[in-house]
């Protein structure tokens, strides 16, 4: 299962990341996605754990936590949809 950590603080690595989460159960993967230029955390990632019990205790345990003093929102991860290539709200519409 796949779970979206966010309001991560930038000195946050991803074996702090892994470590957090490995009291619930195992790890597979504990990835802090980056800015493609700079190189530096965005402020949110991804852990993937191999069952959907574990991946549950760790999100109700870890979700409004503190790491490295940043409460952490913490949630399944929403797949992406089709088309989406991340980043902000895009389109011409004009605001009334």
């Amino acid at each position: 299962m796949n779970i979206y950590v966010g309001n991560l603080s930038i000195e946050t690595t991803e074996d702090d990341l892994r470590e957090a989460f490995e009291k619930f159960g195992n790890v597979e993967s504990a990835t802090i996605i980056k800015d493609r230029y700079s190189g530096e955390s965005r402020g949110f990632g991804f852990v993937e754990m191999p069952t959907k019990a574990e991946a549950q205790s760790a999100i109700t345990e870890l979700n409004g936590k503190e790491l490295k003093d940043r409460a952490l929102n913490v949630n399944e991860a929403r797949p992406r949809s089709e088309g989406s290539r991340g980043g902000g709200r895009r389109g011409g519409g004009r605001r009334s």
